[in-house]
Order: structure tokens, then sequence, then C-alpha cells
């Protein structure tokens, strides 16, 4: 059985470090030029963080396949490292202010993925070897 969630968070892990890499390295003058290069390093962060989850989703499907919620947790945790990462690197890479505004979408979804993590494992007993 193919796990999605992982094969996901593989993706996002080495996009993560691609893109923290080319913005501290490729890019660092476009990004201190435009005075984002903290905005830049937690749109990195946050990036991996998320990517972990996804990946801690992946293994839990593979414990527990039928928690339904875990599918809605790496779903939302993904539309959060698209929208919140993803205009995070865009307004430093750009300069554009208003996609700050959207920001807080990813954010919300990130919090949604977390919640729908929570209901996925509330009720799972995890067997001691």
């Amino acid at each position: 059985m193919k796990n999605k969630h992982i094969q996901i968070a593989a993706i996002l892990g080495a996009l993560a470090v691609g893109i923290g890499a080319f913005g501290a390295h490729g890019l660092a003058e476009l990004i201190a030029r435009h005075g984002r290069t903290e905005t830049f390093e937690t749109a990195v962060k946050y990036h991996f963080y998320h990517t972990l989850a996804i990946l801690a989703v992946g293994i839990l499907q593979a414990i527990f396949p039928d928690k339904k919620h875990l599918d809605s947790a790496g779903f939302l945790f993904l539309v959060g490292i698209l929208i919140f990462s993803g205009s995070l690197y865009v307004l430093s890479l750009t300069g554009i202010t208003w996609l700050g505004a959207i920001t807080p979408l990813g954010g919300v979804a990130f919090i949604l993925g977390w919640i729908f993590l929570f209901l996925a494992v509330k009720s799972s007993k995890i067997e001691q070897p």
C-alpha cells in the first residue's frame, strides 16, 4: 500500500531544504533588499515543521488505517504550507505586502490540521510491546 502522506512529506522536505538553502545563499541579497530575511526564515521553519507533521500523519495512517481524520489533517497541513509559507516566500521575494493578508488563512489551516490530528488519535490505543 502506498502512503501518500509519506511521499508528500518526502517531496516537501526536499523542497524545504532546497528553498531554505537557495534563500540563504542565492536569494539572500534580494530578500535583504526587501527587508524580509526573518519573514523568509519563518516561512522555511513552518514549511519544515508541517512537513514533519505530514510525515507523522503518514506513519499514523500505517498504524491506524481506519482513522479518516488523518487524511483531513494531512490535507490541512499541506494547504497551510502552500498558503502560509507560500505567501511569505512570495512576500519575501517581491515585497508585495498585501500577501500578508492571506498568510493567516494558512495559519488557520495549520491549526485545523492539528485539531484533526487530535481527533484522529484521541480514542486510539497504541499497544505496548
